[in-house]
């Protein structure tokens, strides 16, 4: 579809729902608003212009329509959750201006890469350990991960969109990408999705998920994913080749070119230290998180391995504070204006009978699988979320069990497509593994990650208190 074909459907989504038949429990402002955010939702599906762009629109349609006043609709901007996302953003440049994220992985690599098992776990260590400063998994593993995969594979003689493209390349492109999925359950930094979700919680019940109780719901399960994963693929998408000493010498060539530590290096590894330490100790400190990514990125600032030029020009942080802070500042009105409750109670009257626990259970594979049907991890958040929380609310689902599910199910389904997040088609446009083998192994992964994911975050809030 060309550019006013996308833009017609998305206005045209936005009319019907404007003009349909609505219960006088909504309030006429509430509907128009329910249109416009619809609408917008679409928009980032279809994309007739950049995410940022349809984000601006539905603010002009909203407030030219009297459905919201300027001030409502540039609300969203001033959530803290928001700018920890921008802040994060800005910090992860300079890990990766410092030179840090590629030692630590040629680091590992030398040590532990004697293997294509090893291989991949030294990868999946590697985003491990700079995921809780990176909220951009697109930006870690297409920035860092990416091409050091795509180093060692070339280095074997692995080429892709051939007969070479099992020796290597294919099982570490597959794992890689699917380690880069799972590190976003383990910390609430790691990724734009998971602190959208957790402003939208705050937003409709008013209850905000701190850094601490996301790493004790998400530890268990991402863990056991991080171990699993590796050698599951290992098994059902084996390489041809099984042993790599090449690989040790390989990355020593790459420290070599890299050169001694460097100051700046150093200044960001303590830096990022003393950001997690502080994140995961605010319900002692009582430091706002946000406050302490922004200080992490004035620290890089002063330390040199960040400037104000870093800054301007870094687009994805600029970016995510227009779309964001328009979805937020949109379903939260929603919430206000009572949309989203009349909806879950319609929903939930029908689901009589059925314990929220294992309505729960449906309602996450529900919302892991409809992955299919988006091709963004944000998209498929803004469009479900407030409506499936909402729903497993008034069916009596704790709040904070709640918000964290969903947390927790922001991984699983993006392995599913060669489209279903921002980073996938870095990884499939590799050329290393066929489309129809990427989504039959993807689905195996989900279903396994899934069931992890479900049950063992479960077992992780109950036993941290949560549940």
């Amino acid at each position: 579809m060309n550019t006013f074909t996308r833009a017609a459907l998305t206005v045209l989504v936005g009319l019907v729902i404007w003009f349909l038949p609505h219960t006088e429990a909504i309030k006429p402002e509430g509907w128009h608003l329910l249109a416009i955010f619809t609408a917008t939702i679409v928009g980032f599906i279809l994309r007739p212009w950049p995410t940022g762009i349809m984000a601006l629109f539905g603010i002009v349609a909203a407030v030219a329509t009297n459905s919201i006043t300027m001030v409502q609709a540039l609300g969203g901007y001033a959530e803290a959750n928001v700018w920890l996302i921008v802040a994060a953003v800005f910090f992860s440049r300079g890990i990766i201006n410092s030179g840090l994220g590629k030692r630590i992985a040629y680091t590992l690599i030398r040590s532990f890469g004697t293997s294509s098992l090893k291989l991949a776990y030294a990868l999946a260590c590697t985003d491990l350990i700079i995921s809780p400063a990176t909220p951009s998994n697109t930006a870690r593993g297409g920035g860092i991960i990416f091409p050091i995969v795509q180093n060692i594979s070339l280095a074997f003689d692995s080429e892709p969109n051939g007969s070479t493209a099992r020796r290597i390349g294919a099982y570490l492109m597959t794992t890689a990408h699917t380690i880069n999925t799972i590190t976003v359950t383990i910390f609430l930094t790691a990724c734009s999705g998971n602190l959208l979700i957790t402003s939208l919680g705050a937003k409709l019940f008013g209850y905000d998920i701190s850094w601490w109780e996301w790493f004790q719901a998400g530890v268990i399960p991402g863990v056991l994913c991080m171990i699993l994963m590796p050698w599951f693929i290992y098994k059902i998408y084996p390489p041809e080749i099984k042993e790599t000493p090449q690989a040790a010498v390989m990355a020593q060539k790459e420290l070599d070119i890299l050169g001694p530590i460097t100051k700046a290096e150093i200044s960001v590894a303590i830096i990022f230290v003393i950001c997690i330490l502080l994140w995961s100790t605010a319900i002692w400190t009582k430091l706002h998180p946000t406050v302490v990514a922004m200080m992490g990125v004035l620290a890089c600032v002063v330390t040199g391995s960040l400037t104000w030029e870093d800054i301007l020009g870094e687009r994805t942080g600029w970016d995510i504070l227009i779309w964001m802070g328009t979805l937020v500042g949109m379903a939260g009105l929603l919430g206000k204006l009572g949309v989203v409750a009349v909806f879950a109670d319609f929903v939930s009257q029908h689901l009589v009978g059925i314990d929220w626990f294992w309505a729960s259970f449906i309602i996450s594979a529900t919302f892991v699988y409809s992955q299919y049907f988006f091709a963004s991890g944000t998209a498929r958040i803004t469009a479900l979320f407030s409506a499936f929380a909402a729903i497993l609310v008034a069916m009596g689902a704790p709040i904070p069990f709640t918000i964290l599910l969903f947390g927790l199910m922001n991984s699983p389904g993006c392995t599913l497509t060669h489209y279903s997040s921002g980073v996938t088609p870095i990884f499939f446009g590799a050329g290393y593994v066929p489309q129809g083998t990427w989504w039959r192994v993807g689905l195996a992964i989900s279903v396994v990650s899934f069931l992890i994911h479900f049950w063992g975050g479960t077992l992780g809030m109950w036993l941290f208190g949560i549940l």
